[in-house]
């Protein structure tokens, strides 16, 4: 690959096809085994199979959902619309995903040009965390793209020296309330640390504020706050699962694992490679010759600087942490990536140094994150790790087709709930007792040697056992008798 392809119209087509690409198959087969998935798929299942708890959900197992409830009301609008689940708690990451794509390319080249542009588009995408992030039934993806919205109003607000207009404030106030409904107060934590140092450093410059008012910060915080209220008066163990150990926790060493300071640095120097590389080694470029980016950098960069380390230092503070929690950072650093790599070209004795590096960047950035892709799909396909989903929809096949009324008795696996699109496990006592009873023709139960199922429902007779799957249990499907 020469350096002159990365000019070329192709190239970032080529890139986005890539990415998406990568984005669409690293996850696959799709199941809600583990980050949690379960538990977010869970509101949305919720509301839509009970009504009513729109503004307040519960876990698989009956505990209070801790998130706000914004990606689980795009999920249920989604069902009632396309009536795939499985699409219905997806679509919303691999949407926000796309659309991070489509605004990177959009705002970088812009600003930065058709290589920075490149650059910027490749580094959000070609990294070991945008595509596993992409269609995890999470909010970590819809956070960061509203994260970016915000940072990128300001920004843009900074670069082009406009004043704040009353439909400016509006469009933050609205994307704030978003991510206040999504994650919580997080957001302060992404944007206002380095707001506050950005406005401290260019407190002269008057012409470039990023400050868009009080109103849009506190009204928003007063709808989370709200909300907050009419849980902890509405909704038994709210206060003590989500204001004491979900928020208040995070700040202990007591509730949560806490990770040392450094913790944060060391994985996104891995996961976000070569782009860190890339982006260090440049700012140690510029240093070297004299460009002093204390001194050198314009205020739009300034911020992006400010952006991205306030909310990485803030973070890294805060005891509990998480490496999916830094998400929201990669986007502003690829701004600044972009704007680097725009500054270099600028000078000739400098374009001819650093393009080779941009290729050799590019092409491993693409075999790093397709070999974790491959990587992914090959050890998931290895440890059968959809064995569960399997044998969930050959039993809601056949239920479906008797007519059977049937339950699922509860185990570890949240997602068992879901697959079996149940609305709640029963203890084993009480599924022994509808089955004695005449109330269930079929039940599906977790193996325990502990207990012989065949003994205590009497009449029935094992008809299906999930396939054996490394790290998954195994569940037995039993039916009455006829």
């Amino acid at each position: 690959m020469s350096a002159d392809w990365l000019e070329r119209p192709g190239a970032k087509w080529a890139v986005l096809g890539l990415i998406v690409l990568f984005f669409a198959i690293t996850n696959l087969p799709w199941t809600l085994d583990d980050y949690d998935q379960a538990k977010q798929a869970y509101t949305s299942f919720e509301m839509v199979g009970q009504g009513g708890h729109w503004l307040y959900q519960h876990t698989p197992n009956g505990s209070v959902a801790t998130k706000p409830p914004l990606v689980g009301w795009v999920s249920a609008t989604l069902f009632a619309v396309i009536r795939w689940w499985e699409g219905a708690w997806r679509i919303p990451s691999f949407a926000a995903a796309i659309a991070l794509l489509w605004l990177m390319a959009t705002e970088a080249t812009a600003a930065y040009g058709v290589v920075g542009g490149l650059i910027a588009v490749s580094a959000l995408g070609l990294n070991l965390l945008s595509p596993r992030l992409a269609t995890l039934v999470r909010t970590d993806m819809p956070l960061a793209l509203v994260t970016f919205l915000i940072g990128a109003q300001i920004w843009r607000k900074i670069r082009r020296a406009e004043s704040w207009s009353t439909r400016d404030r509006t469009i933050a106030f609205l994307l704030l309330a978003s991510a206040m409904l999504i994650k919580g107060p997080i957001i302060y934590a992404l944007i206002l640390p380095g707001l506050i140092v950005y406005q401290f450093l260019q407190r002269k410059n008057t012409g470039r504020s990023g400050w868009c008012g009080s109103w849009p910060w506190i009204l928003s915080l007063a709808i989370f706050l709200a909300w907050v209220a009419g849980g902890i008066m509405l909704q038994e163990g709210f206060y003590e699962n989500v204001v004491v150990r979900e928020f208040a926790g995070r700040f202990t060493e007591t509730v949560h694992k806490p990770q040392p300071i450094y913790f944060y640095f060391p994985h996104l120097l891995h996961k976000f490679a070569p782009w860190s590389v890339l982006l260090l080694g440049l700012a140690i470029f510029f240093w070297r010759r004299r460009e002093r980016l204390s001194l050198q950098m314009q205020p739009d960069t300034v911020w992006l600087v400010c952006w991205s380390l306030g909310g990485l230092l803030l973070l890294s503070i805060i005891p509990s942490k998480r490496v999916d929690r830094i998400f929201p950072i990669v986007p502003p650093l690829c701004l600044l990536l972009s704007a680097q790599v725009a500054r270099a070209l600028e000078h000739d004795r400098w374009k001819a140094k650093v393009r080779p590096w941009l290729v050799a960047s590019l092409v491993f950035a693409v075999l790093f994150t397709g070999g974790y892709a491959a990587f992914k799909l090959g050890t998931a396909r290895q440890e059968r790790s959809d064995a569960l989903v399997q044998f969930s929809r050959q039993v809601r096949a056949e239920v479906t087709e008797r007519n059977w009324r049937f339950a699922v008795v509860g185990g570890r696996e949240e997602g068992m709930l879901l697959y079996l699109r149940r609305d709640h496990f029963l203890p084993p006592n009480d599924a022994v007792a509808q089955w004695k009873a005449g109330q269930l023709d079929a039940l599906v139960v977790r193996n325990q040697p502990a207990r012989a199922w065949l003994d205590l429902l009497p009449g029935a007779k094992l008809r299906l056992v999930s396939a054996k799957a490394q790290d998954r249990p195994r569940y037995s499907f039993f039916v009455r008798a006829l």
